[in-house]
């Protein structure tokens, strides 16, 4: 198919549809979003005394992914294209709590960041007690079994069931209740979306059926390893070893600030205009080769969005995430500075413009590259479909007039 054909298809496909506030939706009806969450405070004086560590916590967001609600447990299900996939979603969470799940999941975008509060309400009390409400009636913890030492600190008169929901808050759901947070997005398809499906529901299953009792730990087994190994799962890098020997294990290990500055990297600034590069990329080949697809492509953006500012319950101040870095001479705060500065991170247009000119370059040098001619090949075909969906998204955008990403809450 020529490269005319497909744009005059991208922009039939965006005057049917429209953009509007859902542009991101409707090119990519199906990404993840790898999330670090600042630390934790709760105020005195209300329900449970809550602190975190300065570490943070990762979440994982699936759009195009739900739950399947009959199970009576954590387990998710893939949208069908033709089902709406861009309209919903699941964030998956880690926590120490948990005695027979890896992880459990929250239905709904917006409900993960900001629970039951309407846009522009105040963190009351009465919105803080609804929203634990909403949870239940989601079903949020339904299936899943909390270690019984947890439950040493619960109050008389409190409910196990009401103690559970009570210390997850801001943690597992409604994270900007108490928390900052930063996160990277990264387009998938069908099959690579349906590949994180079945490793999650995979990590999860030997506790629900009572095999295993899950037992987080900090250096082998965190919130870190499962929301890297689901994109290793989708071919985006190597995955994290998990159970390796304790002294090795804690000077290397998945942390929430640092895996989201990996993945905005990882995700944007692979060299994909020199097919050299690729080859020798072991995990960006296979990838490839595999899926057809690589690591560094359009729509990976970054984003952040603070804790509820109106706030009863939380104290918001000055709230910490830490790197695991030398402090001196590192280079996560640099990296982390200019994926937070540069338009191409965290715009969709910018974004958009920023590969048409990679993939430009990519087919004016479409020689020989001593790699074989299979896969010189495929990424001629794929450089040249890429540039022409580019092309047409742009073509889209601008036709609509329509703000390149929604704001994040």
């Amino acid at each position: 198919m020529s490269n005319d054909g497909d744009d005059r298809a991208s922009q039939e496909n965006c005057a049917m549809k429209g953009t509007g506030g859902a542009a991101y939706e409707q090119f990519y009806p199906y990404y993840a979003e790898l999330c670090a969450l600042s630390e934790l405070r709760k105020k005195p004086g209300f329900g449970i005394p809550l602190r975190s560590g300065m570490g943070g916590h990762s979440l994982l967001y699936l759009n195009g992914v739900r739950l399947d609600r009959t199970q009576g447990y954590p387990v998710l299900e893939l949208c069908a294209p033709d089902a709406s996939p861009g309209s919903q979603g699941v964030g998956i969470s880690v926590n120490s709590h948990y005695k027979n799940a890896n992880w459990v999941a929250a239905e709904g975008r917006d409900f993960l960041w900001r629970g039951a509060l309407k846009p522009g309400e105040p963190l009351t009390r009465e919105a803080y007690e609804r929203t634990q409400h909403h949870a239940k009636a989601m079903g949020v913890l339904d299936g899943v079994q909390f270690h019984d030492h947890l439950f040493r600190d619960k109050p008389s008169g409190m409910t196990e069931r009401d103690y559970m929901y009570e210390i997850s808050v801001a943690t597992d759901y409604a994270a900007q209740f108490g928390r900052d947070t930063f996160r990277t997005r990264i387009p998938l398809d069908h099959a690579r979306m349906s590949a994180i499906v079945d490793f999650l529901n995979g990590i999860n299953a030997p506790y629900r059926d009572g095999t295993r009792v899950y037992n987080w730990r900090l250096f082998n087994d965190n919130c870190g390893h499962v929301a890297h190994n689901a994109l290793a799962a989708a071919g985006v890098w190597a995955p994290w070893p998990t159970g390796q020997f304790f002294a090795l294990a804690a000077f290397n290990f998945p942390v929430p600030k640092n895996e989201l500055v990996d993945l905005a990297l990882r995700t944007n600034d692979l060299p994909i205009q020199n097919p050299k590069a690729i080859y020798k990329d072991r995990q960006a080949r296979q990838a490839f080769l595999t899926t057809g697809f690589l690591p560094t492509a359009p729509g990976a953006l970054a984003a952040a969005a603070p804790a509820v500012a109106d706030n009863e319950v939380y104290d918001i101040n000055r709230l910490r995430l830490i790197f695991y870095d030398n402090p001196f001479w590192g280079p996560y705060r640099h990296r982390f500075a200019r994926i937070f500065t540069e338009p191409r991170y965290l715009d969709l247009r910018a974004n958009l413009r920023h590969f048409e000119k990679l993939y430009a370059t990519a087919l004016k040098s479409r020689g020989a590259t001593g790699q074989g001619a299979g896969f010189q090949m495929r990424y001629n075909e794929y450089a040249a479909r890429e540039a022409a969906k580019v092309r047409g998204q742009l073509a889209c955008l601008e036709q609509s007039g329509a703000l390149p990403v929604e704001v994040l809450p």
